[in-house]
């Protein structure tokens, strides 16, 4: 069997899925992303790895809400340049899994189009009822809900020149149409809860040489970019109060400065220099550690001895790092935004609280931080949960596996629950 992955930022979701299969003697896997992206990085054996470079930025002086649209066609273009190389050399995949929302699959039905198509689905835009608007902080002007509804023509003509689709959350697959959900599964990526485990003898080594272990009151919060849709400003208004009621904590923050989906603040450098700003003189210095990026085993250390983790989010994308906090016993103190809804149930295997109310957090904080056995019966939870709904080895890979036999044999897949 060949199997190609087209991916912007390769391996992306397809990590454990395009590994899964390189690892077969009778699977041929070649993946595609974007030189900036992949260059440099390491891939599982056995995968073939090439880039592409789209052969120009948008023009200037092309209408704002055609610059994405513009650039999902170039990167369209030069995939389909390197699956016709990959087609004249003789590999014809008989299945591609390709992200919808950079263009990367727009014209590959018509380079191959005897191959099954499988589309990652992450989100759909929404003007209203989800991310944009969310925040009263920054509301949607009717030029961003009109430039939103543009955005969405990259995804709707990639799904209608492919055979399935597939999203890693119901509410996610939810934010589509109606009449694109009719051929999408709901599948989550999967957690390695092998590799995740709780670790009571855990150590995080701070930039000033500290080290941080489980008899340590550490409050982590991490966000590949620290930014709004992520909570980070809400997060940062409640350390005043919390740092007040928990004298011994010591608060980590992961995360880069720049935005991951949000825009910069126009009267700084980052959000994290506006947040401190605003509360810097009202918070201990001393006890907030901004780690920036860490390596992934850095970050597994320092959620195995978290004793509140918090995690915030716009109605968006669900983030990996939060099943991963729960995999390894972290205690959860999230948001009661969708889709954290459908995986924290409060008081069973976390706690919610409202994303504005920045009194909610620190009370929450303050009682897993107080509440031993509470901690302990949370966190238990929420890692036997997210083993039997989550799991790679056990639940995710095998569903995905199903679904791309299915689509190989009938060129259908089952509909989302």
């Amino acid at each position: 069997m060949k199997l190609l992955f087209v991916h912007q930022n390769f391996p992306g979701q397809f990590r454990h899925l395009a590994a899964a299969f390189a690892g077969a003697d009778d699977v041929q896997v070649v993946a595609i992303g974007e030189h900036a992206n992949v260059a440099a990085l390491p891939l599982p054996p056995r995968i073939e790895r090439l880039s592409y470079t789209p052969a120009r930025t948008p023009a200037q002086g092309v209408h704002p809400y055609l610059r994405n649209v513009e650039a999902a066609v170039l990167r369209g273009q030069a995939v389909a340049r390197k699956a016709m190389e990959l087609r004249q050399r003789g590999f014809v995949p008989d299945l591609i899994c390709v992200h919808a929302a950079w263009g990367e699959g727009l014209y590959l039905r018509d380079i191959v189009p005897a191959s099954r198509i499988l589309a990652y689905l992450e989100f759909y835009y929404r003007a209203t009822g989800s991310d944009v608007g969310f925040d009263p902080e920054f509301p949607a002007s009717l030029d961003d809900q009109l430039r939103i509804r543009t955005w969405n023509m990259t995804q709707q003509s990639t799904y209608f020149a492919v055979d399935w689709g597939l999203s890693p959350t119901g509410w996610q697959a939810g934010t589509y149409p109606a009449e694109m959900q009719q051929r999408l599964s709901v599948i989550h990526d999967g957690v390695d809860t092998r590799r995740l485990v709780p670790d009571a003898h855990a150590r995080f080594t701070l930039a000033d040489g500290r080290q941080l272990g489980a008899g340590d009151e550490v409050v982590t919060f991490v966000s590949r970019g620290l930014e709004p849709y992520r909570g980070f400003h809400v997060f940062m208004r409640a350390l005043p109060e919390l740092m007040r009621h928990r004298p011994a904590a010591q608060i980590v923050v992961v995360g880069a400065d720049k935005p991951s989906y949000g825009r910069a603040p126009s009267d700084a450098a980052n959000w994290r220099e506006k947040l401190l700003a605003e509360v810097g003189e009202r918070i201990d210095a001393s006890r907030l550690h901004f780690t920036g990026k860490l390596p992934y085993s850095a970050l597994v250390s320092l959620l195995q001895l978290s004793r509140a983790h918090v995690y915030l989010s716009y109605p968006f994308v669900l983030s990996w790092s939060m099943l991963e906090a729960m995999a390894v016993g972290a205690p959860i103190a999230a948001s009661a935004t969708a889709p954290v809804t459908e995986v924290i149930e409060h008081e069973v295997n976390g706690l919610l609280f409202d994303f504005f109310d920045q009194d909610a957090l620190v009370a929450s904080l303050c009682r897993l931080l107080d509440d031993r056995e509470l901690r302990a019966a949370l966190s238990a939870t929420a890692r036997r949960q997210v083993v039997e709904r989550y799991d790679l080895a056990s639940v995710c890979l095998p569903a995905q596996a199903r679904l791309i036999q299915d689509l190989l044999r009938t060129g259908r897949g089952t509909a989302a629950p």
